[in-house]
């Protein structure tokens, strides 16, 4: 759990200094939620990533933090501005399993 928080934290910090100095956004805000979306799809990932979640679980629970970062997202924002974070949220979920099914272990923990 403490290497997910990491992660987490990791994931957040970098995907919010790139965007912040990179593409220089307006809405601070908005960047940071959209970082936090990047960040909880590396730690929620890393997290899932045992042998201790079968398969609908981990899609499952994927699906619940998308719908809390939508919900949080509608709540501060807007709908239309909370929907990148799904997509923000899934792409690097998929990445993260994609890259690990490389692997013989099929996990990036081993």
């Amino acid at each position: 759990m403490q290497k997910a928080l990491i992660y987490f934290v990791l994931g957040t910090a970098v995907s919010f200094l790139i965007n912040y100095f990179f593409l220089s956004s307006d809405h601070i805000g908005l960047e940071l939620y959209y970082a936090v979306a990047f960040g909880a799809a590396w730690g929620i990932a890393y997290y899932l990533d045992t042998p201790d979640f079968t398969l609908p679980k981990k899609l499952a629970l994927s699906f619940v933090v998308m719908g809390v970062l939508v919900a949080i997202g509608t709540l501060i924002f807007t709908l239309e501005l909370a929907i990148p974070s799904i997509l923000k949220f899934s792409m690097v979920f998929v990445a993260y399993y994609l890259i690990a099914s490389f692997r013989g272990s099929k996990s990036l923990r081993k």
